[in-house]
């Protein structure tokens, strides 16, 4: 324990720990969009792999809780991070220093922004706070209408447009964040810079097309 309060208290302990954190929680993020995608396939497979997920309550908890504290371990550490960066350099960088891209600029705040939303929408699909009513919801089969249940919550314009706007953030996020992570692994060097910086683009892009595609075809006509 003292090993792993030293590892974390210095620097470098992390932004490793920022950069595994974020890793394992981009690959949840592009698990859960596959899982939402399942929407286009109709209702009976979407409730099938939700009732799947459901039938394992204790690994579908365990996996919440770890999930819970992958983010506060990632949020903790940035904005430790962050803070000690400032303290490190109280003063701006003198006039011709380079100037960082919008997104390493806005990480800690569009991170923060991303958590926001992250608890509404637990609120509004898995905890049946803001819409209680989405739980009863059932098919055919006496499962629980998840199909119905997304399509009924992204028919609201307000809550598509949060969606939205929250999935351009965490795409800048990403698409900074998953360059950085690979530097504070030491994998990104000059050799692989483009690489890098494309594969971070590219996934990011990726992701927001496919959940922003949900809530836009949903409040199109032709749904």
């Amino acid at each position: 324990m003292n090993l792993v309060a030293r590892v974390y208290r210095s620097s470098l302990g992390k932004k490793y720990i920022m950069a595994i954190t974020g890793f394992l929680l981009f690959l949840f993020v592009i698990v859960h969009m596959l899982g939402n995608l399942q929407v286009y396939l109709g209702p009976e497979p979407m409730n099938a792999y939700a009732a799947l997920l459901k039938s394992k309550p204790a690994l579908l908890w365990t996996a919440r809780a770890g999930l819970l504290m992958l983010a506060i371990l990632h949020i903790t550490s940035a904005v430790q991070l962050g803070a000690e960066n400032r303290a490190a350099r109280p003063e701006r960088y003198a006039e011709g220093k380079p100037i960082a891209s919008f997104a390493s600029r806005t990480i800690l705040v569009s991170g923060l922004i991303i958590f926001a939303f992250v608890i509404y929408h637990l609120m509004h699909f898995t905890f049946g706070v803001t819409n209680p009513e989405f739980m009863r919801l059932e098919d055919i089969n006496s499962q629980h209408d998840v199909y119905t249940m997304v399509v009924l919550g992204f028919s609201n314009p307000w809550v598509s447009a949060f969606y939205l706007i929250s999935m351009g953030l965490l795409c800048l996020h990403l698409s900074h964040g998953l360059s950085s992570m690979f530097q504070s692994l030491g994998i990104k060097s000059k050799s692989n810079l483009r690489a890098v910086t494309m594969f971070a683009r590219v996934s990011a892009l990726v992701i927001f097309i496919g959940n922003c595609s949900i809530p836009i075809s949903i409040l199109s006509p032709g749904w």
